[in-house]
């Protein structure tokens, strides 16, 4: 190919990915190698069975069909346009072809050298992670680890540990951990403690941590005189002791210990006191950092005096998560982070908005974050969802005990509000005397909606099911968790019905592969990113979560992570919807980070031919799991 045509094919490559992470050089070395074939509508470029070819291929201009058979029928499983790469088989396996590729029109096709460009991909990962999502597309497990294995070989890929955010790192932990029985004399482990030149010391049952005992405790308990040296250490041990995983990170270990006011956790086998100890993390081990780390962040938190300081701590939350997102830090850190924020800062403004009444709560009650809050999964600035639960009281009482409450909420959301969490517009909040209830009341709010079930109902369930306690006493949410549960068990219309409203938002992709955009209104021609893409996923997850009847999971994405544990013949799909629903959540909260607002609406120009890739592979998953719902919940006939 003359130099001419070889800058023109150059110049065509290097607007679109991956092509554009090539060097000057590099891109022309491949385009002077380039094979164009023109083709006419109809023309098929490979067929299903056929051995694989040398080149992988690139559309100038045209379109492409990839169609496969199943015993004696066809379905067109993609539509690929310009700039889009196909054809990448022979790049990770020694096989035929799984399908046929056909034009749809006049089609310029570039076919680019695999033996030339293979060399490349492999040295850059980000053009063979690139290549690999690209392929992952279009076989049944877009996410799958294996295409990974496949492209790179004996290839070692080094991750650098700089890129990552130190706090994010996972913590460091003393493995040898010292320990005794419950039985033990306080003697004893106060020996122990002191030839070991340490501060703490475990308490252990059948090797699982039933307490802990430090310095403090020997001098608050034993030296003053409340105990004796002979008593044992049960009795002034501290329990229950907080159990995380091994792969815990600083930030968490800085932000857990802050928030409960402890100094040691406890590292088990699986997070758990119900699994033997594996190490200790001591709040000496932990590094000072500097002010933007979450840590910091929360001690401002809990020192905060205003509500206007909170708001200047929430700018500060927002710029870590500007810069978790930035350094791809990965989600699942990141939501827990930020969610522990969030929630003590909620925390924060209700004990200070309680300090403001006149008298204390009249009974025990419960804050209710629920939406995105009550999943772990609100990054940005979104609106309130919240409710309360009281102690449930006598008739005679009931409105008193409302009316106190409801005054408490409007403090409540006014703050909530003033710092950027925005009223809800369809006032679903604890200050609305329909959703500030008793223990008992919302039991009959929860049977009703389950029972006699409309669009209404359906649609507040999804709502109201997703709640976790943001203040208050935990039995009064666990109480009604375990209503909830009984009330769905066996209830098949009601979690038929659940299941059919998970299908309300239709595929994201229309005809053609286009994305579906809104047709008027305010948002005209803007993608929908939380209706078309997050919900779905959101909505599967809640009902198919309540029909095995899991406890206490509400995060989308370890619902799904969950029910691959349990179902390993659905595995795949189930760890497809994980990782889908996280790249979209993270892709939402860069656009609204950049855009100042909350990511909820897309233009669809402003986005790169990768990102147009890399939603379109979560799209395929979201069909996946909708055909999986249709078929799970026999649903034909409510459709």
């Amino acid at each position: 190919m003359n130099n001419t045509i070889a800058k023109r094919v150059a110049d065509f490559l290097k607007q679109f990915p991956p092509f554009d992470l090539l060097s000057a050089s590099a891109l022309l070395d491949i385009s002077k190698e380039v094979k164009i074939k023109y083709l006419e509508k109809g023309k098929t470029i490979y067929n299903q069975g056929e051995a694989l070819h040398n080149h992988f291929y690139i559309i100038n201009k045209g379109a492409i069909s990839l169609i496969k058979k199943i015993d004696t029928s066809t379905a067109v499983i993609d539509r690929f346009d310009e700039g889009d790469v196909f054809g990448l088989r022979p790049l990770f396996a020694k096989e035929t072809y799984t399908n046929t590729a056909r034009t749809e029109e006049e089609t310029i096709l570039y076919a680019i050298s695999i033996s030339l460009f293979r060399p490349m991909a492999i040295a850059n990962t980000q053009i063979g992670n690139y290549l690999i999502e690209s392929f992952a597309s279009n076989t049944e497990n877009p996410f799958s680890k294996e295409h990974h294995k496949q492209f790179y070989s004996n290839s070692e890929i080094v991750s650098a540990e700089d890129d990552y955010l130190f706090e994010l790192q996972p913590v460091k932990y003393i493995k040898k951990v010292v320990t005794v029985k419950p039985s033990a004399k306080i003697k004893r482990a106060a020996t122990l403690m002191s030839e070991k030149n340490i501060s703490s010391i475990v308490v252990e049952n059948n090797g699982m941590p039933a307490g802990i005992i430090t310095d403090k405790d020997l001098r608050t308990k034993v030296a003053t005189g409340m105990h004796t040296i002979d008593d044992r250490v049960s009795s002034i041990m501290s329990a229950p002791v907080l159990c995380y995983p091994k792969n815990i990170t600083i930030a968490q270990v800085q932000i857990t210990m802050m928030k409960h006011r402890v100094g040691h956790i406890c590292i088990t086998e699986d997070g758990t006191p119900n699994t033997k100890i594996i190490g200790l993390v001591a709040n000496h081990d932990m590094v000072v950092m500097k002010g933007s780390n979450p840590a910091v962040l929360m001690k401002a938190i809990k020192r905060a005096k205003s509500t206007k300081e909170l708001k200047r701590i929430r700018g500060k939350i927002m710029i870590l998560l500007d810069g978790y997102i930035s350094q791809n830090i990965p989600l699942t850190h990141t939501s827990k982070i930020i969610f522990e924020l969030n929630d003590a800062t909620i925390k924060r403004i209700i004990e200070r908005c309680i300090d403001k009444m006149e008298t204390p709560p009249p009974v025990k009650f419960a804050w209710m974050s629920m939406g995105s809050q009550g999943r772990k999964e609100q990054l940005l600035h979104t609106d309130q969802d919240n409710a309360i639960v009281f102690e449930t009281v006598d008739t005679q009482t009931i409105e008193v005990t409302r009316a106190y409450f409801l005054q408490l909420s409007k403090k409540i959301n006014k703050r909530l509000s003033a710092i950027g969490f925005e009223f809800c517009d369809a006032d679903i909040m604890a200050k609305n005397p329909s959703y500030c209830l008793s223990l008992d009341e919302w039991k009959q709010q929860f049977t009703s909606w389950t029972s006699n079930t409309g669009n209404d109902e359906i649609l507040l369930s999804s709502i109201f099911f997703d709640f976790d306690i943001s203040y208050g006493d935990a039995a009064l949410t666990n109480a009604l968790s375990e209503h909830t549960l009984k009330l769905v068990k066996n209830n098949n219309l009601f979690i038929s019905k659940l299941a059919a409203s998970a299908l309300r938002s239709a595929s994201p992709l229309g005809f053609f592969r286009q994305f579906l955009v809104e047709s008027d209104g305010e948002y005209k021609d803007l993608f929908d990113l939380k209706k078309r893409a997050l919900l779905p996923l959101i909505d599967a997850g809640r009902v198919l979560i309540l029909n095995y009847q899991i406890k206490n999971i509400n995060n989308t994405a370890e619902r799904f992570e969950k029910l691959a544990e349990l179902f390993p013949e659905d595995k795949d799909l189930y760890l497809s919807c994980s990782y889908a629903f996280k790249a979209l959540l993270k892709f939402r909260t860069k656009h609204g980070l950049l855009n100042k607002d909350n990511g909820r609406f897309i233009k669809l120009a402003i986005l790169t031919k990768e990102e147009k890739m890399k939603l379109k592979r979560c799209f395929k998953t979201i069909a996946t799991l909708q055909e999986l719902i249709k078929i799970k919940f026999n649903l034909g006939t409510l459709l």
